[in-house]
């Protein structure tokens, strides 16, 4: 590692609590996005990450990219899969990147030593992104739900008898069981 990503890792472990293997594969994730996409840290979201997990590898993204939940440019799509898209919006290139297979039979300690000793190109897998750049996050009008009185954002809103209904409070139609 070069000095400059030893730095960003100890970020990462001091924001996540902890070295281990699922943070590495976020990290190098991480670091080949900025080298595929000639992208750096995202004070907004110039850089968007679509993540199909949530799990620790999330926090090294968070941290060496600056996509966060917050400001619109993490999402996830959840799909139990290593995988990560990255999209940089200034042109809407992106690239998808999928965990290579580890050799099998190693330990825990095995698996994180190998993992920190491959580069990101040994470690992923490069394909065309499995979902479309999403539109940038919308500042949207929140209204008061007929039902529990809360706050909630009109795109999340559902019409019950002509009022507006947050999801926790809506009935939905379910004849089919759908």
């Amino acid at each position: 590692m070069t000095e400059k990503e030893q730095q960003l890792w100890d970020k990462c472990v001091a924001f996540h609590g902890h070295a281990c293997g699922g943070l590495t594969i976020g990290f190098k994730a991480a670091l080949y996005a900025m080298e595929l996409l000639n992208a750096g840290f995202s004070d907004d979201e110039q850089l968007v990450c679509i993540s199909e997990n949530d799990a620790c590898g999330v926090d090294a993204i968070q941290v060496v990219l600056g996509c966060s939940a917050g400001k619109g440019n993490l999402l996830f799509r959840l799909r139990g899969k290593q995988a990560f898209g990255f999209y940089r919006r200034s042109d809407g290139k992106g690239v998808r990147l999928v965990l290579r297979p580890r050799p099998e039979g190693m330990s825990k300690e095995e698996s994180f030593a190998w993992m920190q000793a491959r580069t990101p190109a040994e470690l992923f897998e490069v394909k065309e992104p499995a979902c479309p750049l999403p539109e940038p996050a919308r500042l949207m009008t929140s209204r008061r739900c007929s039902v529990c009185g809360e706050m909630t954002m009109e795109s999340m809103l559902r019409l019950e008898n002509g009022q507006p209904v947050c999801l926790d409070c809506w009935h939905p139609y379910t004849r089919f069981g759908l």
